[in-house]
């Protein structure tokens, strides 16, 4: 195939398509690697997970590190967004150190 002869549109769908069929080798080429694997574990009695080194434990929860003053219920690890009562608190000027437990 000689792409100089192509017209614009014609080299935009062949674009189309060749986009389309790697998207659909793509897939297949992953689904045969995915059941080699999963044969290849079986055969050495392994799970997929003893392979990935997943052992399926149960995460230990993070510790508070801050603690509301009024309501020691109200408590936050540092991570994620801040609470709505630490973003309070910050914006009243008083400092993030001062709710540390």
């Amino acid at each position: 195939m000689e792409l100089s002869k192509l017209d614009f549109t014609q080299l935009v769908a062949l674009r189309a398509d060749v986009e389309a069929e790697i998207k659909r080798r793509e897939s297949e080429e992953k689904s045969k690697a995915k059941k080699q694997i999963i044969e290849l574990a079986r055969a050495y009695g392994l799970s997929v997970e003893e392979v990935l080194g997943k052992t399926g434990g149960v995460r230990k929860p993070v510790e508070a590190k801050y603690r509301h003053p009024a309501n020691p219920e109200l408590t936050w690890t540092g991570r994620g967004r801040k609470p709505v009562w630490v973003q309070e608190w910050i914006s009243s000027g008083k400092a993030l150190e001062a709710l540390a437990i």
